[in-house]
């Protein structure tokens, strides 16, 4: 098995901060053979002490940032921390890691789900899923942060409250493995191998509430709800990106898509709404398709295509300097800043 890694790369706080958002990818990083896998996360953070390591043996390392005048940005270009996960499935189709506003990190390694708490550096373990069950996804409730839905190779999503480290409840309703989530208020929506799409109200007894098939043929890889829950943007293995309106009156989709775009030519797994423009939605392609699409979605019209050269793993918009950030695979396994609409390179961080 591959010795596996997590690296943290620190975003220093100046005049002006980034919000607390993260870019998260999977990439393997070849020197010559492909011997080490690492996976790469931005985010604003707080340092750890240098050295520590907890109990459960996931060490941290802090390299120290170079000093700079106020008036300056800095852009880190190595980690700022590594932390091992040994066990973490090497699938592109997966989203294996999810922070939430509480700083708080929930990382699945195979059928154990841990929680890093980057304030204070202590990591806990939630769970482990018995037999061959592993975790597929994970996803935090955006109200309240304390709630986390996790998907599994069996077609079941988990809730748990992480206050309590319990498990409040188990939803199924797939025949395959759920292998995207995301949140719209108190619905938990989850995408499958099977391109089903299903809208699980986490509040009530009968908690499937919509179920939506026929926007892909093969498995939904990548889900976001626009900021404003207007739209639900999904993305398949199928090479298509569909756009779903929210039903009236409700925190589900309609059960037929507005837009259905088969502009990429690969599979759609990178999916981020603009938070200024929630009607803006950029998509991105795996390596045989390499690029980054804007769209409106309140036109249906693809404002610009922009040529990455790699696979595009996930994306991040950041409000604060009105950037994107993407995060890529093969074959440059690179992190970039792009100013936006003007889709210049501020940044641009090899991996290593």
């Amino acid at each position: 098995m591959m010795k596996m890694s997590l690296q943290v790369h620190h975003k220093k706080k100046l005049n002006v901060s980034w919000e607390k958002t993260f870019t998260a990818k999977i990439s393997m990083l070849p020197k010559s053979l492909p011997s080490n896998q690492k996976l790469l996360i931005h985010l604003r953070t707080v340092i750890v002490l240098q050295g520590f390591q907890n109990p459960l043996k996931v060490v941290y390392s802090h390299s120290k940032t170079p000093s700079t005048k106020s008036s300056s940005r800095y852009i880190p270009q190595a980690p700022d921390r590594i932390l091992d996960a040994p066990d973490i499935l090497d699938d592109y189709y997966l989203n294996l890691v999810d922070w939430n506003a509480n700083n708080i990190l929930a990382v699945a390694l195979n059928d154990t789900l841990y929680l890093w708490n980057a304030t204070t550096g202590t990591i806990e373990r939630l769970f482990t899923l018995e037999g061959n069950d592993y975790i597929c996804s994970v996803s935090w409730m955006t109200e309240g942060a304390t709630h986390l839905a996790v998907g599994n190779s069996l077609g079941s999503v988990q809730l748990w409250d992480c206050t309590t480290m319990k498990s409040v409840r188990k939803m199924t309703g797939h025949s395959a493995r759920v292998s995207s989530l995301c949140w719209n208020s108190y619905v938990v929506t989850s995408g499958a191998r099977s391109g089903v799409i299903n809208h699980y109200d986490v509040r009530q007894r009968d908690y499937q509430v919509a179920t939506v098939s026929g926007g892909h043929t093969q498995e939904v890889c990548g889900l976001k709800w626009s900021p404003d829950g207007k739209y639900l943007a999904s993305g398949g293995n199928d090479n298509m990106l569909c756009v779903w309106p929210v039903a009236g009156g409700e925190k589900h989709s309609q059960p037929q898509p507005l837009y259905s775009f088969s502009a990429h030519q690969a599979a759609v797994k990178a999916l981020s709404w603009c938070p200024w423009q929630p009607n803006i939605l950029a998509s991105g392609g795996g390596t045989a398709d390499r690029t980054i699409r804007f769209w409106n979605c309140n036109t249906g019209m693809c404002l610009n295509t922009l040529d990455t050269k790699s696979q595009v793993c996930s994306l991040q918009w950041s409000s604060t300097y009105k950037e994107l950030v993407s995060g890529h695979g093969f074959s440059n396994h690179q992190i970039t800043i792009w100013r936006y609409p003007a889709l210049s390179k501020v940044s641009y961080i090899k991996g290593r």
